[in-house]
């Protein structure tokens, strides 16, 4: 019996580090073109009303000790430096993390990089005030385990933020129209994109009930926001996806 379970979290892993590796390559390929995104979405509405509800989150002039997750072109690194905040951002890609200190160096701010698995944080307990991601939970191959991790890294009485969707009910779609924000992306990454969401756990779960489940599990108080589009994704010139964008605040 003993065997059995060794042999069976050792497939896991396994698995699961193979995911890990698609998944990195994958967003490899895509960083220029998600910078490209992100820069269109910094220069129009869409940053002053992302600035304004990450303000009325956090809701503080002090400054603040923030972790980045999955910081891909350093959008949220750039809004929360213009709120004076204090920024580390983490990705898994290489090429990722390359844009994102050319994006962030641009604009005039400062904020510190680490190539890092999100679900594998290289960091002290309670290190952190504030946890924060954007659409990076959906491509975990063990959210349980980011979780456990993000709580692990906050000081007491830190907040997670965590804005996503639930892409388990999506299927993936090349786009031609320009505004799209899914426009331009080969056929071979869409097909790619989707076959790996199909293997992640979190795609079987319907979320946020999910998320707000486990968090308060381990012990967080935790409050729910269904769909918070129509206050973040204000850009008539830019097409998001029509799944709710849901967003978690929760306290250690």
């Amino acid at each position: 019996m003993r065997t059995s379970m060794i042999q069976q979290e050792n497939f896991v892993y396994d698995q699961d580090a193979a995911l890990n590796h698609l998944i990195e390559t994958y967003w490899d390929e895509r960083s220029s073109d998600f910078s490209r995104l992100r820069l269109k979405e910094l220069a129009g509405p869409c940053a002053a009303a992302w600035r304004g509800y990450l303000a009325e989150k956090l809701n503080t002039a002090e400054s603040l000790k923030i972790l980045d997750v999955g910081t891909g072109a350093g959008f949220f690194a750039i809004l929360l430096g213009s709120l004076g905040h204090r920024v580390t951002g983490i990705d898994m890609s290489a090429d990722m993390l390359h844009q994102a200190k050319q994006n962030v160096l641009a604009a005039g701010y400062r904020a510190e990089f680490h190539k890092m698995n999100a679900q594998e944080l290289d960091f002290a307990d309670d290190v952190f005030d504030v946890v924060i991601s954007r659409n990076l939970t959906w491509t975990l191959p063990d959210a349980t385990q980011a979780y456990r991790e993000w709580r692990r890294v906050l000081k007491p009485g830190g907040r997670l933020l965590n804005f996503d969707s639930d892409y388990g009910l999506m299927t993936f779609s090349r786009k031609d129209d320009q505004a799209d924000v899914h426009a331009n992306i080969r056929q071979e990454l869409v097909t790619e994109c989707n076959d790996i969401k199909d293997e992640l756990r979190i795609s079987s779960h319907r979320r946020p009930g999910w998320d707000e489940e486990f968090l308060r599990s381990l012990g967080m108080q935790v409050t729910i926001e269904a769909d918070i589009a129509s206050r973040v994704r204000v850009d008539a010139a830019m097409k998001f996806d029509a799944l709710p964008l849901f967003s978690i605040v929760a306290s250690k």
